[in-house]
């Protein structure tokens, strides 16, 4: 569903990216990690088409996103990690916000997509709420149902449990492996929370100075001799029992 081969992104003289290559399967979840600075967001621009890359190929579903950004974003659907929700509009408003510029719907088929949606994230009822009236886990659920109102192929998630506590991040995870289930989305997710990757990544991809250093699956990541990830995990090992030692 998604290919990647010898990416390059720089900005001026500084490479962000430096030869990645990798490969995302149709109904994978593919967790995307990394040191701070990695390039972990920069990837998942340059994979939406919303950051030009430098050289290499980037294909979504056959597509060249350096060809064709949009053909290739027609394909995704972005849930952003401040959940980039109008502050204005309803939860209804928000969810079809997208699905509305695209096409022209009648009500009966509004109220239909919306009930659909609202049942898959868990929010039933709470259509005529305003954003300022959501949790924070409530409003990555709105932002994730206008992602799906599009009906992508591929969903790709930046950071979406920062900033909720442990029982809400839990629920987000669920909801995401949920998705895909439902949906037969492929999924990529950028997180820096090892608990969150070990409940939801089919694989794992570790990104250091821009370079992928590890691609495997969350207990190949756990074992890993890399001492930054071994780092990383053992600090999440102490903070949650409930992983792999």
């Amino acid at each position: 569903m998604i290919s990647v081969q010898n990416l390059v992104k720089r900005f001026g003289s500084r490479t962000i990216l430096n030869e990645v290559s990798f490969t995302a399967e149709s109904g994978e979840i593919l967790a995307i990690m990394g040191s701070s600075g990695g390039g972990k967001t920069t990837l998942l621009k340059c994979l939406s088409g919303l950051t030009a890359i430098t050289s290499g190929e980037v294909l979504v579903d056959g597509v060249d996103v350096a060809k064709d950004p949009e053909l290739a974003r027609s394909k995704m659907g972005l849930v952003f990690q401040s959940s980039a929700l109008f502050d204005s509009l309803s939860v209804r408003d928000n969810i079809l916000f997208g699905l509305r510029r695209q096409r022209k719907l009648k009500q009966a088929d509004e109220s239909l997509i919306l009930g659909e949606l609202l049942e898959v994230v868990g929010l039933e009822g709470a259509e005529d709420k305003l954003p300022s009236e959501l949790s924070g886990g409530m409003r990555k659920r709105v932002g994730l149902a206008r992602a799906l109102a599009m009906e992508p192929e591929i969903v790709l998630y930046d950071e979406p449990t920062t900033g909720l506590d442990p029982v809400t991040a839990y629920a987000v995870d669920q909801l995401i492996v949920d998705t895909r289930n439902r949906k037969g989305v492929t999924s990529l997710v950028v997180s820096h929370d090892v608990s969150s990757v070990f409940r939801v990544a089919d694989r794992v991809a570790f990104l250091e100075a821009g370079q992928l250093t590890f691609l495997g699956t969350p207990a190949e990541f756990g074992v890993s001799s890399n001492p930054v990830i071994q780092e990383l995990v053992q600090k999440a090992q102490a903070r949650d029992f409930s992983l792999p030692v």
